[in-house]
């Protein structure tokens, strides 16, 4: 292997989270900054992280990732150093990035810790680039980001090993009719209907996350199975993508559905967001519905990920990109483009009277 020309770095990008109780307030002041989200929101989900100690484990996770890729960088002779900022929470990619100008790196490839298109899963992670070098100013590295990776081979073969494990830990009677069902974080139907460029006809984001479901779903020999939502904030008068998984535990007990593998496909690591919307409301529903839940684990601890962000990585080394969908994967190697005009524009926020 080599290492790509032209690059002398890496960089995990990611959303951040607190590392202690004092942090949490300022991380989601950080957050919902120009939303709009009344000071009450946010005390509520304070709480949420105030259950697992005031401490999220997404940077804990996001290192360990990088380690990984650090060996594997190692072992097949890749000579980038790994570096790791984020949108919200120190290491701010700012900071980051002036480390980065200070070590004399020039050029870096960054991967984000989001595999699909979309404002927040993608468009967002290029104006983070944008601001952090700004931040900067002259002498800042040159930031490429590394494509949308959802249908990669590898990504898909951990979800489906994962949910062949989580069929396993269900009760032996209830194992066989147990319903599949996929979740992913929901997001404004308004953003939804304009992720992508105009001319793809927008819905990249929930195509995309269908598509990986359908074929995470036949690696594992499922055929059948549903796809809902989690993790919705904002106002409920602003349409949002559903079902939600606890309303949709309902409907599935209702119809005497009585056990359940939840698979967090849009997610890459067990971060707060699992942990509290799928390991803790989630299974607190499926107990009072008296249903068995088993949830899938992600794929960032596998270590099939850090080879799947290795071969990402040597595409552009003139690597052809693997990919199992027909879905568009914008941002490949043989386009590497920025946002193009009017492509996953942010939702419009109501206007406030």
């Amino acid at each position: 292997m080599t290492t790509p020309s032209g690059f002398d770095a890496l960089l995990l990008l990611s959303f951040g989270g607190p590392e202690k109780p004092e942090d949490v307030r300022p991380f989601l002041e950080n957050v919902t900054r120009g939303r709009g989200v009344p000071p009450e929101r946010l005390d509520d989900v304070a709480q949420h992280y105030m259950h697992f100690g005031g401490v999220s484990p997404i940077n804990r996770l996001n290192r360990e990732i990088i380690a990984a890729v650090e060996a594997e960088f190692a072992l097949t002779g890749i000579e980038l150093p790994v570096y790791f900022g984020n949108r919200n929470w120190h290491p701010m990619v700012e900071d980051t990035v002036a480390e980065m100008a200070r070590d004399g790196v020039r050029s870096a490839l960054v991967f984000p810790t989001s595999a699909w298109g979309g404002y927040s899963g993608c468009r967002q992670y290029h104006e983070d680039i944008a601001r952090a070098r700004d931040a900067y100013g002259p002498g800042a590295p040159a930031l490429r980001k590394i494509r949308q990776y959802y249908d990669h081979p590898l990504m898909v073969e951990s979800f489906a090993d994962a949910i062949v494990a989580a069929r396993r830990r269900l009760p032996e009677e209830r194992r066989d009719a147990a319903r599949l069902v996929f979740t992913a974080h929901s997001v404004p139907v308004s953003a939804d209907a304009t992720a992508g460029p105009p001319s793809d006809g927008g819905h990249l984001y929930s195509r995309q996350v269908a598509e990986a479901s359908k074929l995470c779903a036949a690696a594992a020999g499922v055929d059948d199975f549903d796809l809902v939502w989690q993790s919705r904030s904002g106002p409920p008068q602003i349409p949002w993508l559903d079902p939600d998984i606890c309303d949709h535990l309902e409907s599935l007990s209702a119809g005497g559905v009585d056990a359940v593998i939840v698979c967090p496909v849009g997610f890459v690591s067990d971060h707060l967001e699992v942990v509290w919307d799928l390991d803790t409301e989630g299974a607190e529903k499926a107990a009072e519905l008296g249903m068995s839940y088993s949830r899938v684990g992600t794929p960032g601890s596998d270590p099939r990920f850090a080879t799947l962000i290795r071969t990402l990585v040597e595409e552009y080394s003139g690597g052809t990109p693997v990919r199992l969908g027909s879905e568009p994967a914008y941002g490949t190697s043989q386009d590497g483009s920025l946002c193009n005009v009017g492509c996953c524009e942010p939702a419009k926020r109501p206007a406030r009277t």
